[in-house]
């Protein structure tokens, strides 16, 4: 394993706020989760300003799409208007669709671990409820190739991601029966509402959503919205923010020293991967159709995670996984290893991938758990487009340095994240792990 970037701490805003209806902007936003996520890890303004002052430190903003939803672009030179302290701190804002806090995370990564810089300040940032829904859809469908896939569509995501349920029932279905994996669609969107309940900052903590309701598709009450997709079946519209630190291991120790803080508070960024496939959905399809994986490439950012960590799903103790759609998060199960392709279903009804398992008398075998998304994912979570890879990160730190709270996975050692752009285009992968 190569030497790791620490990561320090960091914050998110509530995902539950709508920050239009408070009479706020994307400013305000940028203001309180800089302030929030700097007082938690315990870096001070006057700091920043001492590491300036020898080109130490350097800003990293993911957004995907502000020059629509907030009519501002240039978004990384606006941590100048948070504080002064920032006057002359290189700064660039990262965009790859719903990955664009992933792509800002793995810049500062790079320029840490190239020794360009010793402190890196990442923040991913979206509002998206300055809109209707039908007018946000249409802006996400620039994610997609628009002119092909979203002019003119409603909602096209919905459609895309409909589009790999189909696929998987495809190609799995006369196997295991269409019902099976449309249920194990159904239990993911149970799973993730449920985890949502215990984490304070989730969009859907106070929403319900049971078993029944998440596979009961068509009606009023979970209405289909993109082939046999529904509604429980989709991540949510989302106004949110969330930061993070990162440092070099010789900035670490300094302060480790100079805070009081010990070393096992800090996370290490162990490994990444960042894989690109074809932009159109049905060339990701042509491309994959001889190859065991619906989503190969997804699966070469996985491996290439566990290579650059040193490690393999069996070392894996927490999973947070781009639940965009409930079949993003059934097909990138077996792109983990967790299962063979075809086989994801099993984890889903044997209690694996839950917080809880199950209580079922049938479930007396049970693999090693391995939680995915305990913080709720997209799904419960909430999904602030250009700000949920740096959440992602965020709570794996949480979860292996102990500090995760309501929805902690007790001994998590090392996490693995997946965030992807567009329909599975752009895919990010990092593990994230305790101190060795």
């Amino acid at each position: 394993m190569m030497s790791a970037t620490y990561i320090l701490g960091g914050a998110q805003t509530d995902f539950s706020r709508n920050w239009t209806k408070e009479g706020k902007t994307f400013m305000s936003m940028l203001r309180e989760v800089v302030d929030d996520g700097l007082a938690e890890v315990g870096l001070d303004y006057d700091e920043i300003i001492r590491l300036n002052k020898e080109n130490r430190v350097a800003v990293f903003v993911g957004n995907f799409d502000a020059e629509q939803y907030a009519n501002q672009g240039h978004l990384g030179a606006f941590l100048t208007e948070v504080h002064p302290a920032f006057y002359g701190v290189p700064g660039a804002r990262y965009e790859a669709a719903c990955a664009s806090g992933s792509v800002a995370l793995d810049s500062a990564n790079a320029k840490i671990r190239a020794g360009d810089y010793d402190v890196a300040i990442v923040v991913g940032v979206e509002v998206m409820k300055s809109v209707s829904s039908m007018v946000g859809g249409d802006f996400l469908g620039t994610a997609a190739y628009y002119e092909k896939e979203a002019k003119g569509v409603s909602l096209p995501f919905p459609k895309l991601f409909g589009q790999l349920a189909d696929r998987v029932i495809e190609r799995y279905g006369s196997k295991i029966g269409d019902k099976r994996i449309l249920d194990g669609l159904g239990e993911i969107s149970r799973i993730n509402y449920g985890n949502a309940k215990k984490n304070p900052n989730a969009q859907t903590r106070t929403w319900f959503m049971n078993r029944e309701q998440a596979t009961t598709r068509g009606g009023k009450y979970n209405a289909e919205v993109g082939g046999r997709l529904a509604i429980s079946d989709c991540s949510q519209v989302t106004d949110g923010a969330a930061l993070l630190v990162l440092a070099s291991p010789s900035y670490a120790s300094e302060f480790s020293k100079k805070t009081g803080r010990t070393m096992k508070t800090f996370a290490q960024l162990k490994g990444w991967g960042h894989r690109v496939a074809p932009v159109l959905f049905e060339k990701k399809m042509a491309e994959s159709k001889d190859n065991e994986y619906i989503l190969p490439w997804t699966r070469q950012a996985v491996v290439d995670a566990y290579k650059r960590a040193g490690l393999d799903i069996d070392k894996i103790d927490v999973i947070e996984t781009h639940d965009c759609f409930t079949s993003s998060e059934y097909a990138s199960i077996s792109a983990y290893g967790m299962t063979k392709p075809g086989e994801e279903h099993t984890v889903i009804e044997d209690g694996t991938i839950s917080m809880d398992g199950i209580t079922d008398a049938d479930s007396v075998k049970r693999l090693k758990r391995k939680p995915v998304n305990p913080s709720g994912g997209l799904i419960g979570a909430g999904h602030p487009v250009g700000a949920s890879g740096v959440r992602m990160a965020l709570d794996l730190y949480k979860q292996v340095t102990d500090q995760a709270g309501g929805y902690q996975v007790p001994g998590a050692k090392n996490g693995l994240m997946l965030n992807i752009g567009g329909s599975a285009t752009t895919n990010y992968t990092f593990v994230i792990g305790a101190e060795n």
